[in-house]
C-alpha cells in the first residue's frame, strides 16, 4: 500500500524509524519530533507492521539488526510499498554497501553515529523533493483534465454534452460505474439518462424506476458533494442496486436545461484530489451547457416564425427532406397539406395588418390542435401553411370544428374578418390506383372553404371544363390531363419570364414566323 502524494499547503509528512538501539530512536525523535509525525520500532518486523497500518512518506533503517535486515527491510517496502522513501544507517559503511543501497533503491545513506542536524537536514530534503514531485504531479493532472475538457465546449447538443461529461468524470477519477440524469424544458418528453458500467438486465429496470415510477428530483441537488443516503439511493435499490456512497454533480442550465451526473464510489474512497478534478470538470460542463442552451435557443428561433410561433419555411424544408427520407427507407405514406388564405389582403386592408397577423396567429393555434405530435405545421410564407402528415390515411378525422376569427371592432364574428382557405394536398408515394387517394395528380385542384375542416366546406368549383370534361368531386385528375395542365403552365410562367426579360415584348423564336405562314395555308 503506498501513501498518495500530498497535496501543498497540507503536507503532513510521517517518518518511521527502525533501529535496534534506543538511543539512536531517541536522537531520531529529539531531531524530527516537531516537524513530522514520527514512530519509531525497534525491529524490522514492528515497522511493516506499522507500514500496513498506516503508509509513511519515509523509513529510516538500521541496516544491521537481529531479524531481518535493514537491506530485506527496504526490498520488502520497495514491493509492498511503493512511492516510500528509504534511508539506511549504519555504522560499517563501505562504498560497496553504499552503491548497492543506493541500487536497490534507498534515497540515502548515513554513517553512525548520527548528528541530529545532518538527520534533519536529509528528512528536510527527502520530504521536499516529495513536495516538488507532488506538486508536479498535481499540475500534470489539472493540465490532463483541463485538456480533457475542450471535448465539453465542442457540444452543442445538450443530450450529447451530459453524456459527453460523465465519460470524462468517469474517465478523470478512475470510476467504472455511473449515470448522468437531464431533463430538457424547452422538449416535451425529453427527459433522459445515461449508464456506464450497468449491464442491459439492470439498465432497463433502472431506466424504469428513474424515469417513471419513482424518479429523482435533480433540482434538490444543488452543490457538488459526496450523497451517502438519500432518494437517489431509494432508487437505486428500488432497481435492485446497492451503491453505496456517491459522487453528484449537479449541472444547471440559464432556463430550461438541467442534470445530474453520478460517480459510484464502489469499495475506493474519494480523496480530496479527486473532488478538486471533479468541482473543475463541473465548471467547464456548466459553462459548456450555457453554450449549448444559447446555441439551441438561436437554433430554434432561427426555426420558428416570429408572428405564429409554428416552424417556418427553412424548417419545413428540411423536414420534408427527412421525412421523404424516412418515408422511403420505412415505405410509410407522407401527406403534405398546403394551406391558403384567400383575399387576405382585403383583411389587411380593412382592419390592418395587426389584426391580420392575430387572424395568422388564431390560425396557428386552431391547426396545432388538428395535428398530432409528429406531424409538422409550418407557415410557408405570408397566409400560406404547410402541415406534414407522417402515416396518415385522412385528414378529415383531425380536422378542427372550424375557424372564425373575431373582429377587432366589436369583438363578434364577422364575415369582414373571415377570409376564405384554398387547400391542397400530396402524398408520398404517389399511388394513382384509387379516385379516393390524394396524389400529386389532384394538386391543380382546390377546395375553398370557410375552415379548414372539409366538413363545413362551402366548395367552389375553381375555372376549368365544364360537364363531362370536368373530373367529379374527389375524383383524381386524370394523368394525361394532369400533364397537358402542367405542360401549359410550365409555357406560360415560362413565357412571362420572357416577356419580362424583353422589356415588354413578347420574344420571336427563328421558324416561328414560317411556320405561322405555313399554318395558314
Amino acid at each position: 500500500m503506498s501513501r498518495p502524494m500530498p497535496d501543498e499547503g497540507s503536507f503532513d509528512a510521517r517518518v518511521v524509524v527502525v533501529d535496534d538501539n534506543r538511543l539512536i530512536r531517541e536522537i531520531a525523535r529529539d531531531a524530527l519530533g516537531d516537524s513530522v509525525r514520527l514512530e519509531c520500532c525497534a525491529d524490522a518486523e514492528s515497522a511493516l507492521e506499522a507500514l500496513a497500518r498506516e503508509p509513511s512518506d519515509l523509513v529510516i533503517s538500521d541496516l544491521n539488526m537481529p531479524g531481518m535486515s535493514g537491506i530485506e527491510l527496504l526490498d520488502r517496502v520497495r514491493r509492498e510499498h511503493p512511492g516510500t522513501e528509504f534511508v539506511l544507517l549504519t555504522a560499517n559503511a563501505t562504498v560497496e554497501s553504499a552503491i548497492g543501497a543506493l541500487r536497490m533503491g534507498a534515497a540515502d545513506y548515513l554513517t553512525k553515529p548520527i548528528q541530529p542536524e545532518t538527520l534533519s537536514r536529509i528528512v528536510e530534503r527527502i520530504l521536499a523533493q516529495r513536495r516538488l514531485l507532488a506538486e508536479n504531479e498535481r499540475l500534470r493532472e489539472t493540465l490532463t483534465t483541463l485538456e480533457s475538457c475542450r471535448t465539453l465546449m465542442r457540444c452543442l447538443d445538450p443530450s450529447e454534452l451530459y453524456s459527453v461529461a460523465l465519460d470524462l468524470l468517469l474517465k478523470t477519477l478512475g470510476r467504472e460505474r455511473g449515470l448522468a440524469l437531464y431533463r430538457r424544458g424547452s422538449v416535451p418528453l425529453s427527459d433522459g439518462i445515461a449508464f456506464r458500467g450497468f449491464d442491459d438486465d439492470v439498465g432497463r429496470p433502472l431506466r424504469d424506476i428513474l424515469l417513471g415510477a419513482k424518479p429523482v428530483d435533480i433540482e434538490m441537488f444543488r452543490e457538488l458533494g459526496i450523497v451517502e443516503e438519500g432518494a437517489l439511493h431509494d432508487s437505486l435499490r428500488a432497481a435492485g442496486i446497492e451503491s453505496g456512497r456517491i459522487l453528484v454533480m449537479p449541472l444547471q442550465g440559464r432556463e430550461t436545461e438541467s442534470g445530474l451526473l453520478c460517480a459510484f464510489e464502489r469499495g475506493r474512497p474519494f480523496e480530496p484530489s479527486e473532488l478538486e478534478r471533479a468541482e473543475m470538470i463541473a465548471a467547464h460542463a456548466h459553462l459548456a451547457l450555457l453554450n449549448a442552451e444559447r446555441y439551441s435557443h438561436a437554433k430554434e428561433r432561427a426555426f420558428v416564425d416570429d408572428v405564429t410561433e409554428v416552424f417556418n419555411a427553412r424548417y419545413l424544408l428540411q423536414a420534408t427532406a427527412h421525412e421523404i427520407q424516412r418515408a422511403q427507407r420505412y415505405e410509410r405514406n407522407l401527406t403534405v397539406l398546403f394551406l391558403d388564405l384567400d383575399r387576405f389582403k382585403l383583411v389587411n386592408d380593412n382592419h390592418g395588418h395587426l389584426v391580420g397577423s392575430q387572424i395568422l396567429r388564431q390560425l396557428s393555434q386552431v391547426l396545432s390542435t388538428c395535428i398530432r405530435q409528429v406531424d409538422t405545421l409550418a407557415r410557408y410564407g405570408g397566409d400560406e401553411f404547410t402541415i406534414l402528415l407522417t402515416r396518415a390515411t385522412t385528414w378529415a378525422s383531425r380536422s378542427p370544428s372550424g375557424f372564425a376569427p373575431r373582429s377587432p371592432a366589436t369583438g363578434s364574428k364577422t364575415a369582414a374578418a373571415r377570409p376564405s382557405i384554398s387547400r391542397s394536398a400530396s402524398a408520398w408515394p404517389p399511388i394513382r390506383t384509387t379516385a379516393k387517394a390524394v396524389t400529386p395528380c389532384s394538386m391543380p385542384r382546390t377546395r375553398r372553404c370557410t375552415g379548414p375542416s372539409p366538413r363545413g366546406a362551402t366548395a367552389s368549383a375553381p375555372p376549368g371544363p365544364s360537364g363531362a370534361d370536368r373530373p367529379a368531386r374527389g375524383e383524381a385528375i386524370p394523368p394525361l390531363l394532369h400533364n397537358r395542365l402542367f405542360s401549359l403552365r410550365f409555357r406560360t410562367a415560362r413565357s412571362r419570364r420572357e416577356t419580362a426579360a424583353s422589356g415588354g415584348c413578347p420574344r420571336i423564336r427563328p421558324g416561328t414566323a414560317r411556320r405561322s405562314q405555313e399554318g395558314r395555308r
